[in-house]
């Protein structure tokens, strides 16, 4: 999608006993949909599809850096310093404290702008799940980046930087550490299947772009 899916949007899936209502949800019908877990976008996409009759999926972290463009900060893959692990995430704290803030509460849709893809608020508004697993990577002797560890309870979450947010289970008796409410500024948008093309070199053999829906 160009844009993140609406309050209005996911209350429709609700109705149809497609998603589970978010009880604290009290965002305004044409702003940005928030405070939805993993699993509560999942299930939106799962509901939607159906619905139309065409595949909507979260983007990975790479499909999300590339449909950002201009406006994507980071690096597509975090690197850790095995000789000093610490000064690395010091670096990063540092980094993310001297960043600006901008407004904590969902804004009307396209108050961030749109980049030169076509996506509207694609680093602004509110922060947006992906697909991909945290994955914490160092370097080997020959300099290439390798997999350490590959945690799937806990995704990549992009927005104005990219961060790492736990699935959010909001059941006590089943979601263990998990256990907890998603943040009241955290949304998504989706990627819609359009056919077959190759968007993304070496990334897929399937055309995936975020279009308006």
């Amino acid at each position: 999608m160009a844009r993140q899916v609406t309050a209005a949007e996911y209350g429709a899936c609700v109705a149809a006993g497609g998603c589970p209502r978010i009880p604290q949800a009290g965002t305004a019908a044409g702003r940005p949909m928030v405070g939805v877990s993993f699993r509560d976008a999942l299930a939106y996409a799962a509901w939607i599809s159906r619905a139309t009759g065409v595949v909507h999926r979260l983007p990975t972290d790479a499909e999300w850096v590339f449909a950002a463009a201009e406006r994507a900060r980071d690096e597509v893959l975090p690197v850790v310093d095995t000789a000093d692990p610490a000064k690395a995430w010091l670096a990063r704290y540092e980094t993310e404290a001297a960043r600006e803030t901008g407004p904590t509460a969902p804004q009307p849709l396209g108050r961030f702008g749109t980049n030169a893809k076509g996506l509207t608020d694609i680093a602004g508004n509110v922060w947006e799940w992906t697909a991909s697993c945290f994955v914490r990577a160092a370097l080997d002797p020959a300099g290439e980046t390798r997999p350490t560890t590959v945690n799937c309870g806990v995704r990549v979450v992009q927005g104005q930087h990219r961060t790492y947010m736990t699935d959010f289970i909001r059941d006590p008796r089943t979601g263990g550490c998990a256990a907890g409410v998603p943040p009241a500024n955290l949304g998504f948008r989706l990627v819609v299947e359009t056919g077959p093309a190759d968007l993304l070199a070496g990334l897929g053999t399937v055309m995936r772009t975020l279009v308006g829906g």
